[in-house]
């Protein structure tokens, strides 16, 4: 060290004054500087490696204390979730307000105190020699406190505003060996040390600028554009900048999410959420699947988060999760099993088998979640995940993440700082603007300690800084170190909507001016917030222009270019019209126009289901029952035979087809709960084998199929011969429209030439339904499967197609007109063809529907049909009559 360097000490208070400290004096270049806490100081003095103890080591020692037991009052809350955190902050207070447990459970022999001694003194035991509790460093460092004119030099007290009782004996020992001042505002707690140096105060409240917000939002709004005011007007530099407020838990969302569109460097001075960034989401993906179980989308999510670590993940093949089935029903390490084994990529197998013991680990819940750390978490992550546990049992770890925060990146050297009031207190700024000015949130009220209240050992002695105390002198500091401007702010409301009274603090000071939400600002914060206040420009953007014009639209009764118009001869409507449709897709075109748009032209899907319903859909329903009677006619085909076979052999082929499905449908898509789920299957199949026995013929020249592909679907793995070839075309006589699809059911006589198609409907006959020929466009697929019989199988001369109702007593409905059907459905898909291709998609008659999961799309407004009726039932022309027809 330079002869002319002279070691000297400056002593802060809190996270923002510690760096911006430092900021400060490598810009004054000063030399031989340390800047330290009490505690850093006591343990300097100690040397030798001593340490003060941190978080990180005291919550596990904690969590050990409590594990053994043996307690006269606390056992039976030892293990729940916020104990560990709960001892942890008693114990604080008790060190901070010098109170020696184990002299006071001796002296008073109460049992809550003698408890909290043993824990302490397992503590101490748990901690390694160099680390220091705070009464016994402070100890420590007394015994050398001759040496602080070497190891410290004089020391300086920079803006500390209350110094804890446990220091206080240090402060005084030090002031006898070496210069110890204490430079602090007049409100600080100063009166058992003598002579301080004042630090000037220039603001004061009656110069402030109070207004009110709607809510934290609204205010969290209003404090960044106060912000940006400064800073485009040139009145301050980010660094002379704070928001504040008592407690910032109820902005913290709003303003990390605004200030990301703002491009301003704000610096969080209580850090930032962990899951704010990857790899809190990393630790998040893992808990979710320990504490919920094993699920696809987890597993996915998870997968997806957790891959390029370096863990075992990184061996999986490249594309596996591809020929994962989507929605599939893995709840069970049993499920993925049986889901792995079977994977294929491009038609060739795949090895998955290192994720196995990844999904056996996480499938055992919370209790692996240190197997779960190693096996998936690395660097940040795992220190995220080590923090969790410390503070909580592993049963809470989605709690206890929500929690944990990181040190902000930004310097707040050269940003502008958000923080708890506490924070700038101890390094105020001269711009300030305080959120959360309402009664009970500023000052916050007192509550007595968890596991020292106020009956066991008195407020006064546990906290001599109760929280409105401490709120109140903040206030103050703050606010009389606002030299450059001051703005203060509440709202009016909670974010539930509950009315909220402005704070004693503010009662005095000048009137507030109540902020509308949609006010035009002075300064907006963001390019977005900026369109907001100039309407006209941002009419010219070709977005929003586009919107408002929609909305305009969407009121008048006429039609316009956003119902459902738009130029003819559109590419994307050709490409629509010209795949190969679907009944599904045929049912769409022809009584929702407009949907077959939104799913065909531009690729439109409604949202999946829940990822584990407690019921099917009925449409899933019938998938169900027609995968039952598919297997089990290929399991009585060719031998016995469909119709040669007795109702033993159909029970049989039908209880087994049963076993099959309930294991393997999982797999593919979303199920319910296994209970459930067997009872499902158990109601599908009696619904198959009661379609399978309803009035079947016995000619012995007769076979039968189930779902037979037809128009271009190529079917996997087929066991037995279809009744024609597949990849032939079949289309819909004088429209050009090819279509494709799976027979339900099909029995075919070859020595008679006839063939029987039938529709299965697992639903109940609706009224007068033999009368049914296309319904409108709804009843669509008897007439498809006896057009491709036709087309596929020229030699049988007679076609019968049939609707077959399952639910309670089967019923059969025959078409007595197929020629007439397929002439109507000819003409209907040539009509509906004809109005997409000129420039006109009508909402049609299942736009409104319970049914049409489109419905999404739609104007939310109810009235929208309704004043769009008589110019849509216009428009519509000869389509009407088709939507009307049987």
């Amino acid at each position: 060290m330079d002869a002319k360097t002279h070691r000297s000490t400056a002593i802060v208070e809190g996270p923002l004054a510690f760096q911006m400290r430092r900021v400060l004096a490598a810009r004054a270049g000063e030399n031989g500087l340390q800047i330290l806490t009490w505690p850093q100081l006591a343990a300097h003095l100690v040397g030798g490696f001593v340490q003060p103890v941190q978080v990180e080591h005291l919550e596990p020692a904690i969590q050990a204390a409590i594990a053994a037991k043996g307690f006269k009052e606390l056992d039976p809350v030892a293990e729940l979730p916020g104990m560990t955190r709960a001892v942890a902050r008693s114990l604080q207070k008790a060190w901070n307000a010098d109170i020696d447990l184990a002299a006071a459970a001796k002296r008073n022999a109460v049992p809550r105190l003698l408890d909290l001694a043993v824990i302490e003194e397992r503590v101490r035991a748990q901690l390694s020699p160099a680390t220091l509790l705070p009464r016994d460093l402070r100890s420590a460092a007394l015994a050398r406190v001759e040496r602080a004119p070497v190891l410290v030099g004089p020391v300086r007290i920079e803006r500390v505003p209350w110094i804890a009782p446990v220091w206080r004996p240090l402060v005084k020992a030090l002031g006898k060996v070496v210069p110890v001042e204490w430079e602090t505002p007049a409100s600080a707690e100063t009166s058992w040390f003598g002579e301080v140096k004042p630090v000037p105060l220039h603001g004061t409240p009656d110069k402030a600028d109070i207004v009110s917000c709607a809510d934290p939002h609204h205010e969290a709004v209003e404090a960044l554009r106060w912000v940006r005011k400064l800073l485009s007007m040139k009145l301050a530099k980010p660094f002379e900048i704070a928001v504040a407020a008592a407690a910032p838990g109820s902005w913290d969302e709003h303003i990390l999410a605004l200030a990301a569109d703002t491009g301003l460097r704000i610096h969080f001075t209580h850090g930032i959420p962990a899951l704010s960034v990857r790899d809190g989401q990393r630790c998040a993906a893992v808990a979710d699947v320990l504490v919920r179980g094993l699920s696809e989308q987890r597993v996915r999510r998870l997968i997806a988060l957790c891959s390029g670590e370096g863990t075992q993940l990184d061996r999986l093949p490249p594309g596996w999760l591809a020929a994962l089935p989507r929605g599939a029903s893995l709840f069970g390490l049993e499920d993925w099993e049986r889901a792995l084994r079977g994977l294929q990529v491009n038609g060739n197998p795949i090895e998955v088998g290192s994720l196995l013991p990844i999904l056996g680990a996480l499938a055992k819940g919370p209790l692996a979640a240190l197997e779960a750390e190693t096996l998936l978490l690395r660097g940040r992550s795992k220190t995220i995940w080590q923090t969790a546990l410390r503070a909580a049992p592993a049963h809470a770890i989605e709690l206890t993440l929500q929690n944990i925060r990181l040190a902000d990146d930004n310097d707040p050297g050269d940003s502008v700082v958000w923080g708890p009031a506490a924070h700038l207190a101890a390094w105020p700024r001269p711009y300030v603007r305080l959120l959360g000015l309402t009664s009970g949130r500023w000052p916050r009220g007192e509550t007595d300690d968890a596991i020292l209240p106020d009956h066991i050992v008195a407020a006064k002695e546990l906290d001599p800084d109760p929280m409105p105390q401490a709120d109140r002198r903040c206030f103050a500091i703050v606010v009389g170190s606002a030299s450059g401007a001051l703005s203060m702010s509440r709202s009016r409301r909670n974010a539930q909507g509950n009315r909220l009274g402005a704070s004693p603090l503010i009662a005095e000071g000048p009137k507030e001016r109540a902020l509308a939400r949609a006010r035009v600002p002075e300064h907006a914060f963001s390019e977005a917030d900026r369109l907001m206040a100039r309407r006209d420009e941002a009419a010219t953007l070709d977005g929003i222009k586009s919107a408002s014009q929609c909305w305009r639209n969407w009121h008048v009764t006429g039609l316009t270019d956003h119902d459902g118009r738009f130029r003819a001869n559109h590419p994307a409507i050709a490409r629509a019209l010209g795949r190969t449709q679907s009944p599904t897709s045929l049912q769409l075109l022809l009584r929702a126009p407009l949907g077959f748009v939104w799913k065909y032209g531009l690729g439109w899907w409604a949202p999946t289901e829940p990822e584990q319903p407690l019921t099917i859909a009925p449409e899933a329903l019938g998938k169900l029952v027609h995968e039952l009677l598919r297997r089990a006619v290929d399991a009585l085909e060719p031998a016995p035979g469909l119709v040669a076979a007795s109702a033993e052999q159909i029970e049989a082929a039908i209880k087994g087809t049963a076993e099959i499905v309930r294991d393997t449908w999982p797999l593919q898509q979303p199920v319910p709960p296994r209970l459930l789920w067997t009872n499902t299957v158990r109601h599908a199949a009696e619904i198959a084998a009661a379609a399978l026995r309803f009035g079947e013929t016995r000619e012995a020249d007769t076979q039968s199929w189930t779902e037979v592909p037809f128009g271009g679907l190529i079917p996997l793995g087929v066991e037995r011969p279809l009744p024609w070839d597949p990849a032939l075309p079949v289309e819909i006589p004088s429209t050009g429209v090819r279509i494709q699809g799976t027979i339900d059911r099909l029995d075919l006589r070859r020595v008679k030439q006839a063939v029987r198609v039938t529709d299965y409907k697992t639903g109940s006959s609706p009224p007068k339904a033999e009368l049914i020929v296309i319904r409108g466009g709804a009843e669509l697929q008897r007439s498809l499967y006896a057009l491709a019989c036709r087309q596929l199988l020229p030699d049988c001369n007679h076609v019968v197609a049939r609707l077959l109702y399952l639910a309670g007593e089967p019923r059969e409905v025959r078409l007595q007109d197929l020629d007439g059907a397929l002439k109507l459905i000819s003409e209907f898909v040539a009509l509906a063809s004809e109005f997409l291709t000129r420039g006109a998609a009508l909402p049609g008659q299942d736009a409104d529907a319970a049914e049409n999961d489109l419905r999404l799309a739609m104007p939310a407004s109810p009235s929208y049909l309704r004043r769009k009726r008589s110019a849509l039932a216009k428009a519509s022309g000869r389509l009407a009559k088709f939507w009307d027809a049987r």
